[in-house]
């Protein structure tokens, strides 16, 4: 599963790298959740919360439905 997570990351890198930013996977826990590092631009912008939760979890979710959530440490 975890190299499923690492594809939809990859899939979703280009973006964030265009605006500055990126995200790093830390972890993929039990019970489906994804831990998340967001950098760069994405580290402190007001807006990560929104991009985390409608992009990227989105995207995630839809790649590799085993997932249940993913969360930014």
């Amino acid at each position: 599963m975890e190299e499923k997570v690492r594809a939809a990351l990859e899939a979703i890198r280009p973006m964030l790298q265009a605006d500055g930013g990126d995200v790093e996977l830390v972890a993929v826990k039990e019970g489906g959740i994804v831990e998340v590092k967001l950098t760069g631009a994405c580290g402190g912008c007001p807006m990560a919360q929104m991009t985390l939760k409608n992009g990227i979890e989105r995207i995630v979710k839809e790649q590799v439905p085993e997932i249940t959530e993913v969360v930014a440490v």
